[in-house]
């Protein structure tokens, strides 16, 4: 799996999801411009030790990150209003898992130009803004890895 963060502004969010993808050997793709330095002690703190475990790369910019993948590869946007939602989509291993901002989200022009790979998160209180990003993270992977029969799992 890929996990794809896509001009994340907060370092305990990102840290936190770094871990998770540490934890379940997910490669995780971060996409510039951040809302931090790759320093923060805050990102290193939520991360743990973690960050060593972790496969990642850094891309300079969502086209040169997308430009990059081979042309089969699938990416799914999740993002709220999606029109499905994410456990109605068939996961497979090799995807990308694609999240934006935590203040803005992705760009509204991508999500339309790619309707059919736009899935949300259900959200339940109209009074609720968003969910946490690295609690989307973490609800969307489980589902991907759950629908692979959790393969290589540590017992």
């Amino acid at each position: 799996m890929h996990v794809v963060l896509v001009e994340p502004e907060i370092p305990p969010n990102t840290g936190n999801v770094a871990r998770l993808c540490a934890a379940t050997k997910t490669a995780l793709h971060l996409v510039e411009p951040f809302g931090f330095k790759l320093d923060d002690s805050q990102l290193k703190r939520a991360g743990m030790d973690y960050w060593e475990h972790v496969v990642w790369r850094r891309w300079p910019d969502w086209q040169t990150f997308r430009n990059s993948l081979p042309s089969e590869a699938r990416f799914w946007l999740i993002e709220s209003d999606g029109p499905r939602c994410y456990t109605e989509a068939s996961l497979a291993a090799e995807d990308y898992l694609v999240f934006g901002r935590e203040t803005a989200g992705l760009p509204r022009a991508l999500l339309e130009e790619n309707r059919e790979h736009w899935l949300r998160v259900p959200m339940f209180n109209p009074n609720a803004r968003s969910l946490n990003l690295s609690n989307c993270v973490a609800l969307v992977l489980f589902e991907a890895l759950r629908q692979q029969g959790f393969a290589g799992e540590v017992k």
